[in-house]
């Protein structure tokens, strides 16, 4: 299975992507993991993406293009497909991923698409809250902890991220709707999307994912 997960911050790709995981077992590949792995292994593709980081830069689309295939090129994905989440970002990754694909005998399967208004993300993105000791996240609305203020789990602090603040939020909303909502068209062009209401019950949704993959 060859799959992408889009949608704008909130729309609950995480979440979706580990059911989607557990349910077909297939490797899922996020670009921000992809990136950490590299530089923190120091690899010659993590190297020339930290050097545009410290820069403050952001890494070019080629260089994202060869760090994501170089990773599609790893045995999991090859005996396995993979769920791709945070790539392809642009029209241009879509195009070189699609290159990349047919030049090794292979091509999309499915592109899910989840669907979530503004209103709704803003309100999931401003109620996250995150454990300062133990990373796991919460939601003061879909997913309170048993004490407010208070991690369920090892009983941290929770805090809210700088980057889930309402002006923060609304700029993450709008880069998305920029540069990553155009693959939207791309991939409907293809006849590979399927759309899926992102702001449905979670077991909704992943059961309009499951429908649309399995189709």
């Amino acid at each position: 299975m060859r799959t992408i997960l889009l949608g704008p911050p909130g729309a609950g790709k995480g979440t979706q992507a580990d059911r989607i995981v557990e349910k077909y077992d297939v490797p899922h590949i996020s670009t921000g993991d992809i990136f950490r792995e590299n530089i923190k292994n120091g690899t010659e593709l993590g190297k020339k993406a930290q050097e545009y980081m410290n820069r403050g830069e952001l890494v070019p689309d080629d260089l994202v293009v060869e760090i994501a295939t170089d990773r599609l090129l790893k045995d999991d994905c090859r005996e396995k497909g993979f769920l791709l989440d945070g790539f392809p970002r642009t029209v241009y990754q879509a195009e070189k991923l699609d290159e990349f694909l047919a030049a090794h005998g292979h091509r999309l399967d499915k592109v899910i698409d989840l669907e979530v208004g503004e209103a709704e993300l803003m309100k999931r993105l401003t109620g996250r809250r995150v454990c300062k000791v133990c990373g796991a996240s919460y939601h003061i609305v879909n997913i309170p902890p048993a004490r407010e203020g208070v991690c369920d789990k090892c009983g941290g602090e929770l805090i809210q991220r700088a980057d889930d603040n309402e002006e923060t939020a609304k700029n993450r909303i709008d880069v998305y709707n920029r540069e990553t909502a155009p693959l939207v068209d791309y991939y409907e062009k293809a006849g590979v999307l399927a759309r899926i209401d992102g702001a449905a019950p979670l077991e909704e949704t992943f059961g309009s994912i499951t429908a649309a993959l399995e189709e």
